[in-house]
């Protein structure tokens, strides 16, 4: 017999089994009837609910779904707030593949294509996905698409044909000669040019110079991509930038004027050769610097584009008085031919004037200034800077490290003026960083009148901030002004106080540049003796800055506190005398039993009492914070009762029973029958009440 509840071990591993059999079948996700029906249909609806997209008919029975696909992913590292998709359904879908076009016109063509590519590309690899499962399926890997080689694309310019414009056309009066009176004209004899070869390049020295020309172009726009002024055409070859010349005063009238320049950069730059032009200027001005700039970038094709901005920016006064001394020798050595023409053809006046010709006494000689020498200004005036870039540039190719040193537009920022308090890091470690720079700076300061330490936060660029001690409630304001931070400058930018001095530097937000594709990274946090690691979202290579040490240097001292109240007014000589009595004891015709003296608050002058002051003044009476005893003449803070020095008292006989503005007695027994307030409420002043 089996116990009652006892299971067999058989029936037991049976059940086991079963259930290991039903949890190895896989069950099919059932597809509903509409889909197996008409799949097209049924997938155009799923992206209908989900999109609410503009839909649209080709000739061919294709459908054109236009929908804007938000990327999902909340770390997405690109600037893009939708991809304007538009997606054609042939009309033998599913047969057919579908064709994606990307419509954003703020993304560079080559990266839209590779965007299509990666749709044709999950289109082959899931054939039995819906259109809905495809676009999941493209906003996940819209990031790895948008990281890969943008493909080189063609821009396609159409030429008008003007080779008819210039064959001779025949007037009217010479249609109605005969034929046989017409002269047929002689073929002009053509001039034979030399033959120039067009330029040839390899597929290699084209792809070395298009890698090239982008990396330049991108530390480019990096630098000044921040400025007002700067501007860039539409097909990438025009750059407007702004141009700060180093010495202004010193440059021809003309030129004086300018402020911003435009850098054609050939699409096949530096095979083809770079040039500038100036703006806001004149022409006949400006076009000696540009050929002279286009000349030397053509001799120094090895510099980088930001070297040759900052040879331009140092040197332009250079360039422009040269051009000048050149004009003005050539002009001298053409006098001096025609004098010397002039003198050969005149008679021979005397013996002893054609002995002083033989002798070489009376010719000129022109001897021509050395072209070093236009560069100098003085012997003690020559310029570090101008020695360095008149040599081969060598140094200048360093990606424009100078520039941040002389020129105030490289950095995206002016070159500050050296006031207020300064902020370096002495000891800072850049790795694979080229530029750092401070977008939101958070302080500690320490107020001028009570010691105490503030904290202002949030300081951002040239935007002053004002607040308050949090103990004397003085104005404090700060202002930041920023500087940029590389390899060869450790100064992140000056702050402007008023009315405290800066302690300490809190947690602040720092934005690197990577020193590989030159792309600023986003706001890192970072305080003294922390290490911050990122990766650059563009080029993916990681990036390190640490700051062990910040310095605080007071350059100037910061402003004035700002005056607690206006200028101290000078009070009234009463000529009284210490331990003399006031004229009746300070007592007057409205209260004949206060003997004291008021100074009120609004004039700091002195009345008996409130009445008087309002009928000798002009403005209505304020409270009076001190006062002077009818007793002894002696002028203190105001007491209620008593003199501090004397120690009479002020209001009469103390607690005789007047009321005294509520200070007196109230004891009825004590108070005076004279007083009305004695016999107030007594007898129907509860009846009256009610």
């Amino acid at each position: 017999m089996i116990p009652t509840g006892h299971i067999p071990r058989e029936a037991i591993d049976g059940r086991r089994q079963a259930v290991a059999e039903a949890s190895n079948r896989v069950v099919q996700k059932p597809v509903p009837a509409s889909q197996r029906k008409d799949p097209r249909k049924y997938q155009l609806d799923q992206i209908k609910k989900r999109f609410s997209p503009t839909l649209g008919t080709l000739q061919n029975g294709s459908t054109t779904v236009r929908f804007k696909l938000k990327p999902s992913d909340p770390d997405f590292p690109f600037e893009l707030e939708h991809l304007d998709c538009e997606l054609q359904v042939p009309l033998h879908y599913p047969e057919q593949a579908p064709v994606l076009s990307v419509k954003n016109k703020d993304i560079p063509r080559g990266f839209c294509v590779n965007i299509e590519r990666g749709w044709d590309k999950l289109a082959s690899e899931k054939h039995d996905a819906t259109l809905l499962t495809l676009i999941n399926a493209l906003d996940k890997r819209l990031e790895a698409f948008l990281s890969e080689q943008k493909v080189e694309t063609v821009t396609l310019v159409s030429f008008k044909d003007t080779r008819h414009l210039d064959q001779p056309t025949t007037s009217i009066a010479e249609s109605q000669v005969p034929v046989s009176q017409v002269v047929p004209p002689k073929p002009p004899t053509p001039t034979r040019k030399p033959y120039v070869p067009d330029e040839s390049f390899t597929e290699e020295q084209i792809a070395n110079a298009k890698a090239r020309r982008a990396q330049e172009i991108r530390q480019l726009e990096s630098r000044m991509g921040r400025t007002s002024l700067y501007q860039k055409s539409a097909d990438g070859v025009v750059y407007t930038l702004p141009l700060e010349p180093k010495r202004r005063s010193e440059l021809p009238q003309g030129l004086q004027s300018v402020q911003s320049v435009q850098l054609i950069i050939p699409l096949l730059y530096p095979l083809q050769a770079l040039r500038v032009l100036l703006s806001d200027v004149e022409s006949q001005d400006a076009e000696p610097v540009e050929e002279e700039f286009a000349t030397r970038a053509a001799k120094q094709n090895h510099m980088t584009l930001m070297s040759h901005l900052n040879y331009l920016s140092q040197n332009m006064h250079a360039m422009a008085t040269q051009v000048k001394t050149i004009k003005l020798l050539q002009s001298a050595a053409t006098s001096n031919n025609s004098t010397i023409e002039q003198a050969s053809t005149a008679p021979k006046a005397d013996e002893t004037s054609t002995a002083g010709y033989e002798d070489g006494k009376g010719h000129i000689h022109v001897i021509s200034r050395p072209p070093e020498w236009s560069y100098g200004h003085g012997s003690g005036d020559s310029d570090d800077s101008d020695s360095e870039f008149l040599d081969s540039g060598e140094d200048s190719e360093e990606g424009g490290a100078q520039i941040g040193s002389h020129q105030p537009y490289i950095s995206s920022v002016a070159q500050q003026a050296e006031r207020g308090t300064a902020i370096s890091f002495p000891t800072i470690e850049l790795y694979s960083i080229e530029l750092l720079q401070i977008s939101i700076l958070n302080i500690s300061c320490k107020c001028q009148r009570c010691k105490t330490i503030n904290d202002i936060t949030g300081l951002k660029l040239e935007v002053e901030k004002a607040t308050n001690c949090r103990k004397c409630g003085t104005g404090l304001t700060a202002k930041f002004r920023q500087e940029m931070i590389h390899q060869n400058s450790t100064r992140g930018g000056f702050i402007d106080v008023t009315g405290c001095t800066v302690s300490d530097m809190l947690p602040s937000t720092f934005i690197p540049t990577c020193a590989k594709c030159s792309t600023p990274s986003q706001g890192l946090v970072s305080v003294r003796g922390e290490a911050v690691t990122n990766v650059c979202r563009e080029c993916h290579s990681r990036f390190t800055f640490k700051i062990p040490q910040v310095k605080l240097l007071a350059i100037t001292p910061g402003s004035a506190l700002p005056p607690t109240a206006g200028p101290r007014r000078r009070q009234e000589k009463l000529g009284l005398h210490a331990g003399e009595p006031l004229p009746s004891r300070g007592a007057c015709s409205h209260y004949r039993r206060s003997y004291r003296w008021f100074r009120f608050s609004c004039c700091s002058k002195v009345h008996p009492c409130d009445k008087c002051h309002d009928e000798n003044e002009d403005h209505p009476n304020e409270w009076a914070n001190r006062m002077v005893c009818g007793w002894c003449s002696r002028e203190q803070n105001y007491a209620v009762e008593a003199c501090a020095f004397c120690g009479r008292s002020v209001i009469g006989k103390k607690g005789k029973g007047f009321w005294e503005g509520g200070k007196g007695t109230r004891d009825k027994t004590k108070m005076s029958r004279k007083d009305k307030r004695k016999f107030r409420r007594i007898g129907g002043g509860e009846a009256k009440k009610d």
